[in-house]
């Protein structure tokens, strides 16, 4: 290996001489090729006195001239100064070459003689200077090359993380609300630690397990705790660490981490977000050599190639299985699919579990009525929305996470945190007042649609209000029904608008956008139409792949387009009209919501049906917030008393006279400090115990009918 280094730093030193003397070789010939007139000639246009102007630098020995009868200048470099000095000035002749030109021509001579100066030597150094600086830098650079030659061959190494036995591993105690996919998964983990009694019954060990399922559902959780339950080497690397500018590098890096598993068999590789390296090939997106399609091509050849024994098995988690290439998901290679879809109410509630583990919970805090208010959450958000709470909680000034905490939680995660600074003008209040009372009025009668949890004109992300409505229980299937009534519910805003108003506004374009997927789903895609029949037009999936959707048509007719066109507009139109009707019949009430969101901004699920059954929640809450105002007096009082007594009790233990230099001072102290009688101490003790009775302010204390308990009627 010294040897072939040596060669070729023989090689590039030759080629660094070669180039170096063709450098030298030329400045020469570009220095010497200035004039070809030759010293001797000078001499002669001297002689003949041809030479009208002329100009000698003493010290670098230049010459400029003018001959008689031309404007062209030429120079010259005279090889000796002082000889061809004297040549013109001959030292103690009575004429030299100036009196004799002057005397036989007409006009005068004209020249100038430069003084000698020492910058002449540092002119000509400069080129060799130049020179230097370029070889050391070719040398340098050509070093540097050589140097990390040896780097270029860790391109192809795969940058795979090794996990094995740590402090700080995962198990499947720390995963939650996928109980199925667990029991999947933990036959995997048993298979790797008693191998034999499979062997002998003569199961094969699955080659691959595909994790698939939404983002945050909890795919790679799942994967790294089954790397702490079973104990052996797990590598995991992401699909992008495949793909690398060099031609080649990704397929290298494939070969290396499957060498690397082999060889501490029985393993586990887990590839992240294999889609990728992994995607449908064919598409032409990378051009004519696609480096994704050689990458994909050696993971196919590696998870193929495995022997039955080799106990090394592939995890991968995407959440695009579309795109996936096909010889990738056949069995053989990826044998197991696990679709880790979206937890239900148990399983939101174990997930809760335990990511409030570490956390103080209130008392009043119930996590099956925070699951029932979270459907649609998963893992992730479930782990934010418990995050959150605890800021507010912090935030708040509390010791313990309140239901109140977890509420506003909820709604931050869904909706975005509150922007109580946006200046809102009194019309715009008014009109988001009756538009969001419009959408829960909708709801409140119609009955397959979800009971209304909190309604609000505060804004919130790029939401002017919000009308929060959530379901009893998670759904498996909806209904054409339930369909109608929820493009009646998502245009009751608009409707509002148009029957109190008598005019329209943008606040509706994102219930007009939703309400319009809703109506084509039920048209193209569920077969819902009485006209169209049950036909699916067009494709059932909702995700784009450009290799796959690039070129592709429409699998129906524009006539057949025109009737979507048409059934659209009907089932709009006639939701519309439903609103219009549902709200004009029950105006009086959409006046009620609407005044009571414009005082107070805000309304709970509770006081939302209360309103609408006919109960005066105005007084009452003005009764609660005249009562918080006594409660916190109170709470303000009892703790100037227990301040007092306090105080009256280290006076009473600090001895006579300590720290008083006189008895003046005794007496001041005396004075402003008396003592406490026996009534005083008595009714301190008592505003103490009141005090230590009294708890931190939290959600109960400002609002009893909570966002908790709306979410268990939800």
């Amino acid at each position: 290996m010294k040897l072939e280094k040596s060669k070729g730093l023989l090689i590039y030193f030759a080629i660094l001489a070669a180039i170096l003397l063709f450098m030298i070789v030329v400045f020469r010939s570009l220095m010497s090729s200035q004039d070809t007139t030759t010293y001797s000639d000078i001499i002669q246009y001297f002689d003949d006195y041809r030479v009208s102007e002329f100009s000698l630098n003493l010290g670098s020995g230049e010459l400029t001239y003018k001959l008689d009868g031309q404007d062209q200048e030429y120079s010259y470099k005279v090889p000796s100064v002082s000889t061809f000095y004297y040549e013109l000035f001959p030292e103690g002749a009575e004429t030299n070459y100036r009196t004799e030109y002057n005397a036989t021509h007409s006009t005068p001579l004209r020249y100038n003689l430069i003084p000698a100066t020492n910058s002449s030597f540092w002119l000509n150094l400069i080129p060799t200077l130049l020179m230097i600086g370029v070889m050391i830098f070719v040398v340098v650079s050509m070093s540097r090359s050589i140097s990390s030659a040896g780097k270029i061959n860790s391109v192809g190494k795969a940058n795979v993380k090794l996990e094995s036995d740590n402090k700080n591993k995962v198990t499947f105690d720390d995963v939650a609300g996928a109980d199925e996919e667990k029991a999947e998964l933990q036959e995997i983990v048993d298979l790797l630690k008693n191998p034999k009694k499979y062997h002998d019954i003569g199961a094969k060990i699955p080659k691959g397990v595909l994790l698939v399922g939404p983002p945050g559902t909890g795919k790679t959780l799942l994967a790294k705790a089954v790397s702490g339950e079973a104990g052996v080497p797990f590598f995991s690397i992401s699909g992008s660490d495949f793909l690398e500018l060099y031609v080649g590098v990704g397929a290298a890096r494939v070969r290396d981490l499957f060498d690397q598993a082999k060889k501490a068999a029985p393993s586990i590789i887990f590839i992240d977000e294999i889609d990728a390296v992994g995607r449908r090939r064919g598409a032409g997106l990378g051009g004519g050599h696609d480096e994704r399609e050689q990458t994909l091509n050696q993971l196919l050849v590696e998870m193929d190639g495995f022997e039955v024994n080799n106990s090394v098995i592939v995890m991968a988690a995407t959440n695009r299985r579309d795109v996936l290439d096909p010889a990738l998901l056949r069995p053989g290679r990826f044998d197991r699919q696990i679709y880790v879809n979206y937890p239900d109410i148990k399983g939101r509630e174990e997930i809760l579990k335990v990511h409030s583990k570490s956390k103080p919970l209130a008392p009043d805090v119930d996590l099956k009525k925070v699951a029932s208010a979270t459907a649609g959450f998963t893992g992730a958000d479930l782990a934010n929305l418990v995050n959150e709470a605890a800021l507010l909680a912090v935030k708040n000034g509390r010791k313990a996470i309140s239901a109140q905490d977890m509420s506003e939680a909820s709604i931050k995660v869904i909706a975005g945190p509150e922007k109580k600074s946006r200046v809102i003008t009194d019309k715009e209040k008014r009109l988001t007042a009756y538009h969001e009372a419009g959408h829960a009025i909708c709801h409140y009668y119609l009955p397959t649609q979800d009971k209304v949890y909190e309604v609000s004109i505060i804004p919130r992300g790029q939401a002017g209000g919000y009308t929060m409505a959530l379901p009893e229980h998670d759904k498996s299937y909806v209904t054409k029904t339930e369909m109608n009534e929820e493009i009646i519910a998502l245009l009751g805003g608009r409707a509002a608008e148009k029957v109190v108003l008598d005019d329209i506004s943008t606040g509706a374009s994102n219930d007009l956008e939703r309400a319009t997927n809703i109506a084509r789903s039920m048209v193209t895609k569920y077969g819902f139409s009485d006209k169209l029949g049950p036909i699916v037009y067009g494709r059932d999936d909702d995700e784009v792949f450009l290799g796959r959707d690039y070129n592709s048509n429409k699998s129906y007719s524009e006539v057949i387009a025109g009737e979507i066109d048409s059934e659209l507009r009907f089932i709009i139109h006639n939701a519309y009209d439903k609103a219009i009707e549902l709200l004009s019949s029950h105006e009086d009430q959409l006046h009620v919501i609407a005044n009571f969101l414009i005082n107070h901004e805000k309304i709970n699920g509770d006081q939302f049906v209360r309103l609408m059954n006919g109960e005066d929640v105005e007084a009452e809450e003005r009764a609660k917030e005249e009562a918080e105002r006594e409660r916190k007096q109170r709470e303000e009082q009892a703790k100037k008393e227990r301040e007092a007594l306090e105080a009256s009790k280290a006076a009473e233990a600090q001895p006579d006279g300590a720290n008083v230099p006189d008895g003046s001072g005794a007496a001041d102290s005396a004075e402003e400090t008396p003592a406490p009688n026996a009534d005083t101490v008595s009714d301190a003790q008592a505003a103490n115990d009141e005090l230590n009775a009294v708890s931190e302010p939290d959600s109960g204390d400002a609002d009893p009918s909570d966002d908790g308990n709306s979410a268990d009627k939800n």
